[in-house]
């Protein structure tokens, strides 16, 4: 995947899950702090070994995913 070239799938690392550039920071871990309120400068500053290009193609690469799969929910 050209398009994804800082996630990386390696199963000697955190089982598999997708991460950033072989590293143990996973996608999810990133998606989940910026769904929680944390801006970009805020998780560059907690994980200073990544880039900007890092976080960012983490939300790219979640939206691809979430666009796989089609849950069905149930109305509130």
């Amino acid at each position: 995947m050209k398009e994804f070239d800082r996630i990386t799938h390696d199963p000697s690392v955190i089982g598999g899950k997708a991460c950033i550039r072989g590293m143990r920071v996973t996608v999810g871990a990133i998606v989940g702090m910026i769904g929680s309120g944390y801006s970009i400068d805020q998780v560059l500053a907690d994980y200073p070994y990544l880039e900007r290009d890092d976080i960012l193609q983490s939300l790219r690469y979640a939206a691809w995913r979430a666009d796989d799969h089609e849950l069905t929910l149930s109305r509130a």
